[in-house]
């Protein structure tokens, strides 16, 4: 079933088999971020924990890039402009929806993605790479601070050293170079980007989504807790996921030696 919606004005939304898939829609100006882009993704985001249909969202851009951040000539002739409210109203409610959408979310990363939007894509749980895709923290270099979760994602992805190379040279990151610093999960040709996208949708669109949920959130914790606060946690959220009915077929399944058939409950 495909649920295509036609509301918004900067962003594509459709829903087809459990999997959504949004896409920035900015293509004249690499997907950059006016308000009414951020705007959108946000209810979008809404959409995706409301709809219980949806197991997975993919998350990507049109045209040649993912997202080359915010959208500076729209703001070139705003005066005092604050950046602090900017982050609060716009940017940082996404990351948070982001990291709390109780299904996995995989970024179709098909180009270019710089400041805030190298941020999005550190914020996804997956990351599908075409060749052709890099990520620069270009905050630098308009005498800015990497913001919209960056400061926190990236030096747990690469280390506190290339951390900071990144962020203060401004360096850009190839996909391969992101593969190997453990940024990305897969690098594939542009070619097969959306083949390659669809089987890990289609996975997840198929998962025990609420145990994925529950997996998802137990990660987000874990960076800042110590093991014992995990060990509770884990043994609270294992209580959870026991008693759903993907556990029960799962288990069913096992006994009756053939393939599961999650339905996500």
């Amino acid at each position: 079933m495909s649920t295509p919606n036609a509301t918004y004005e900067t962003i594509l939304f459709n829903v087809n088999n459990g999997i959504a898939t949004l896409t920035l829609n900015r293509p004249e100006v690499f997907n950059a971020f006016n308000e009414q882009q951020s705007y959108d993704v946000l209810d979008a985001l809404k959409r995706v924990e409301k709809d219980k249909s949806i197991r997975v969202l993919v998350f990507t851009g049109a045209g040649k890039a993912f997202c080359s951040g915010q959208d500076l000539k729209a703001i070139s002739g705003m005066k005092e402009r604050s950046l602090a409210e900017s982050l609060q109203k716009r940017y940082n409610p996404m990351i948070r929806a982001m990291r709390n959408l109780p299904v996995p979310i995989i970024c179709r990363l098909n180009g270019v993605a710089a400041g805030a939007g190298a941020s999005l894509v550190l914020a996804c749980d997956m990351v599908v790479a075409s060749e052709a895709a890099s990520i620069i923290e270009v905050f630098v270099n308009v005498g800015l601070v990497l913001d919209s979760g960056s400061s926190y994602f990236l030096p747990r992805l690469v280390g506190s050293a290339r951390a900071f190379e990144l962020a203060t040279l401004g360096s850009k990151v190839t996909a391969k170079q992101a593969y190997e610093w453990g940024i990305v999960n897969r690098v594939v040709s542009p070619e097969e980007l959306d083949a390659e996208t669809e089987k890990l949708a289609t996975y997840y669109a198929q998962a025990p989504t609420k145990a994925i949920g529950l997996m998802k959130k137990m990660l987000n914790k874990s960076f800042q807790s110590d093991l014992e606060t995990m060990l509770e946690y884990e043994m609270h959220c294992q209580e959870i996921a026991g008693r759903t009915n993907d556990n029960k077929e799962g288990v069913a399944a096992f006994n009756e030696k053939r393939k599961p058939q999650f339905t996500g409950n």
